[in-house]
């Protein structure tokens, strides 16, 4: 068998997920090569003559024909990158995904604020997953600690790992909790990036989503507000008393959502659209 070059492997990786009618192919090529040939696009430019192991070759072509079968590229590499940060991804885990870095750019501010004033800031981090928004901002405010609550063990053991490999692991206490049940105390931030889909929707979502993200992360209950419903009449019990509250919500929620606060004591303070320019993040405030 002749040696395989990288820019052979490159290629007829693009071509294969391109025939497949993979939207971003060259991007999810690059990705895979990258990952299982452990180089860099730097080297696939100025070397691309370089060969490869055989062995090397078979795990990309193992990684494309699961990407073909519909399996997300990040679920293969087992990692996505978040907010400057290299999050290990599970099955129990929702993958996180940019329009998460929306809400985490909302509620930085008021963090790092709070941090000012009071040298410290408490977050708890409803339905964590794989820790992205507690870690994230734990990364850039050093004052801040953090609580991340999910109903998974499983989640709550990689959003611990990932707490490890981002170096805050002694600012993040993983808990096993529905919503508030287990939570003791107060906080100056509640944040929450909770399942929002309608549950007839759910057969609706891409197939990636629909069979990889864990169904438990993505139904929201019969009109995607369940969840929404949950954190804002429990809140009050875990607010400092000048704390906030920042969720994450879909594209059409806003008022729905608003309306839901507003009825528990919270007016919104700040929105902010993802980088569709869709509604993706709301901050409240209570109002007495």
């Amino acid at each position: 068998m002749p040696p395989i070059t990288l820019a052979a492997l490159l290629r007829t990786a693009r071509q294969q997920l391109t025939s497949a009618g993979v939207e971003d192919a060259a991007l999810e090529a690059r990705l895979i090569v990258e990952h299982f040939s452990e180089t860099t696009q730097t080297q696939a430019i100025t070397h691309p003559e370089c060969t490869v192991e055989a062995a090397v070759a078979e795990k990309v072509a193992r990684a494309v024909e699961r990407r073909i079968a519909g399996e997300p590229v990040h679920r293969i590499l087992g990692h996505r990158d978040f907010y400057g940060l290299k999050l290990a991804l599970s099955p129990e885990t929702l993958e996180p995904r940019p329009d998460t870095e929306t809400l985490v750019d909302l509620v930085l501010p008021e963090a790092r604020r709070i941090a000012k004033v009071k040298k410290h800031c408490r977050i708890l981090d409803l339905g964590t997953g794989t820790g992205a928004i507690a870690l994230a901002l734990l990364s850039v405010v050093p004052e801040a600690e953090a609580v991340g609550t999910d109903i998974s063990e499983g989640a709550l053991e990689t959003a611990r790992h990932n707490a490890d490999m981002s170096f805050v692991a002694e600012r993040f206490t993983p808990l096993r909790s529905d919503w508030f049940r287990n939570v003791d105390g107060r906080f100056d931030l509640i944040v929450s990036n909770p399942p929002y889909i309608a549950t007839a929707e759910m057969e609706t979502l891409p197939r990636e989503v629909r069979e990889h993200d864990p169904k438990a992360a993505l139904d929201g209950g019969p009109d995607g507000l369940t969840p929404y419903r949950a954190i804002a009449s429990g809140a009050r019990d875990h607010l400092t008393r000048e704390g906030l509250i920042a969720v994450e919500t879909g594209a059409e929620q806003k008022a729905a959502v608003a309306a839901i606060f507003a009825a528990e004591g919270y007016a919104v303070s700040r929105t902010a659209r993802d980088l569709g320019g869709r509604d993706r993040a709301m901050l409240f405030a209570p109002t007495a």
